[in-house]
């Protein structure tokens, strides 16, 4: 659950009187133009910005109250995939999707199987040991989006995770998004394009200068909407 207002110096209103609740298992979707405050508030939910008022709670904790130590514990619950995807470009892809399972002592021999089950899911199997300064930016998404599930966290958050992918890779993309949602996964995602929740059965919140200015289902709408 989040409820909160955060501005920028020196006068910039990022977020105002936000309100929203995410359950386990829902794939919510927000929509809006650059500024709108997509990704202040995508950054208040994993706790890299601190809200100027109100309150971010995940399970009934509130992030404000917890100490350093226990703030690390939870954030290994999360999974963020950034837009500008912050990967270890002299690394592998492997060790780059490797390094959130290595921070909770898996089994390496349950890392190998995971980064490739992974890669494979998103077409990107032959880049096993390619550095990842090598590949192309829809690639690189798509080794961030890997990274970003794979310690199967229960908050996902992504940050326009398909602007650099083709139809074939949105679709993988958004195919492992929702099986971490079915999985029980609360998922938020920002994003300008409305192909990826267009006809689904999500909750869309468009934003606009910091305010949720409409809250609707595509799938209902398609519904209700005949033909002439």
């Amino acid at each position: 659950m989040i409820k909160v207002a955060k501005s920028y110096p020196p006068d910039v209103e990022a977020l105002h009187e936000i309100t929203l609740t995410i359950n386990k298992g829902e794939m919510v979707f927000l929509t809006g133009r650059s500024g709108a405050g997509k990704t202040t508030l995508l950054r208040l939910l994993c706790r890299i910005e601190r809200p100027d008022r109100g309150l971010v709670e995940i399970d009934g904790t509130s992030l404000d109250a917890l100490p350093p130590a226990q703030l690390q514990l939870l954030r290994r619950r999360i999974g963020i995939a950034y837009q500008d995807f912050k990967l270890l470009t002299d690394s592998s892809v492997a060790d780059n999707i490797a390094l959130p399972m290595q921070v909770l002592c898996r089994q390496k021999s349950f890392i190998r199987r995971r980064t490739r089950e992974l890669l494979e899911s998103l077409g990107l199997a032959h880049k096993y040991r390619a550095k990842t300064g090598d590949l192309s930016r829809g690639e690189q998404q798509r080794v961030s989006i890997a990274r970003a599930v794979a310690n199967n966290p229960d908050l996902i958050l992504a940050d326009e995770p398909t602007g650099n992918l083709d139809v074939e890779s949105t679709a993988r993309v958004m195919n492992l998004f929702y099986k971490h949602s079915k999985r029980g996964a609360a998922i938020l995602i920002a994003t300008h394009d409305p192909k990826i929740y267009a006809g689904g059965r999500f909750r869309v919140l468009h934003l606009a200068k910091g305010v949720v200015v409409e809250q609707f289902n595509p799938a209902r709408i398609t519904k209700e909407v005949k033909p002439a």
